[in-house]
């Protein structure tokens, strides 16, 4: 299996106030390609802050990090944001969507990035809402909608683009218990029929356990489960 992502001796640090906050130290992490993994820790870990490195939402301080063969932390500010767009799929724990779109439109933001044609667009968007389980959706807004069928939109909007890495931060934390399962599961038939690499953030065992590994984190660093 070929490595997905590769983290050596990343490091992250950032000032608050006048104290120097560390929420990454010295860590090293790999992940092979088409593998769905969890991490999970306290409070406070690292979790999110490794997440949103690994997305290139957020920045490293030292080490070296390479994501799909690039090595994320040398690309300028543009070349991230067009690496991104083609690389990533986010799914956050609250949805994110936009109130006044409905379903296909919020499915859709994400492609006005590629160019690529209308008839294109329609035919992305059709795809990712078959594979969520939500065609009949399409013009519905999410307040017609339960929270799992949001999620749902919001796993389509992130896979529109048909990018090989999906991150989710908590994704499962705001519904309810079959609601949850319905997403894991569909979080695991993306990795297994789909070939997504998966990095979840999740506080909870049973979503940890739907993955292929677990990875814990205590301030900042990896440890043995």
């Amino acid at each position: 299996m070929t490595n997905f992502i590769v983290a050596e001796k990343i490091t992250k640090t950032f000032k608050k106030g006048n104290v120097e906050v560390t929420p990454l130290k010295d860590l090293d992490l790999t992940v092979e390609q088409g593998k769905f993994v969890s991490l999970m820790g306290p409070s406070g870990s690292g979790k999110t802050t490794l997440l949103n490195c690994i997305a290139g939402i957020d920045t490293i301080t030292s080490g070296r990090l390479i994501v799909n063969d690039v090595e994320i932390n040398k690309l300028s500010r543009s070349a991230l944001t067009k690496w991104r767009a083609h690389n990533l799929g986010y799914i956050f724990q609250l949805y994110h969507l936009v109130p006044v779109l409905t379903a296909y439109e919020n499915v859709e933001l994400p492609l006005f990035l590629h160019k690529i044609t209308r008839q294109e667009r329609r035919q992305r968007v059709a795809t990712a809402l078959e594979l969520v389980g939500l065609s009949d959706r399409a013009d519905h807004f999410p307040r017609q909608l339960s929270g799992g069928q949001e999620q749902r939109v919001a796993i389509a909007r992130a896979l529109v683009a048909n990018p090989p890495l999906l991150v989710a931060d908590e994704p499962t934390g705001d519904l309810d218990k079959e609601s949850a399962l319905q997403i894991l599961d569909l979080l695991r038939r993306l990795c297994d029929e789909h070939g997504k690499t998966i990095l979840m953030v999740t506080h909870d065992a049973e979503a940890a356990a739907k993955a292929d590994e677990q990875i814990h984190l205590n301030k900042g660093q990896l440890v043995t489960a």
